[in-house]
């Protein structure tokens, strides 16, 4: 992550990590592609940040969104950006065709 997505986050009151981001992180870890000393629950409690659950809503709104992108995992990271009225940071750029604020990494 670049320096300003790590200041930003370090800066900001309140981050939330998605259950989706998680759900990705364990299949990746699972395959062999990524390592974590611990499980995504307790790297984000511990670093202080709060978990953002998948509801219907956002599933709902997931599903509705424009075919940009057709990753289902980062589809729901926007819906809830767009539901939560948060800042994604991110770094996939096919993400600029929906309407919620990016921090880019």
């Amino acid at each position: 992550m670049q320096e300003s997505g790590r200041s930003a986050i370090a800066d900001a009151d309140l981050v939330f990590v998605s259950a989706a981001t998680a759900w990705v992180a364990a299949i990746k870890a699972a395959l062999g592609r990524l390592e974590l000393p611990d499980t995504v629950e307790s790297g984000v409690e511990d670093s202080g940040f709060e978990k953002l659950s998948i509801t219907f809503s956002h599933a709902e709104a997931a599903a509705v969104l424009p075919q940009h992108h057709h990753d289902p995992f980062d589809r729901m990271l926007v819906a809830q950006a767009a539901a939560e009225d948060l800042t994604l940071v991110m770094h996939d750029r096919k993400l600029e065709a929906y309407d919620v604020p990016i921090l880019w990494t």
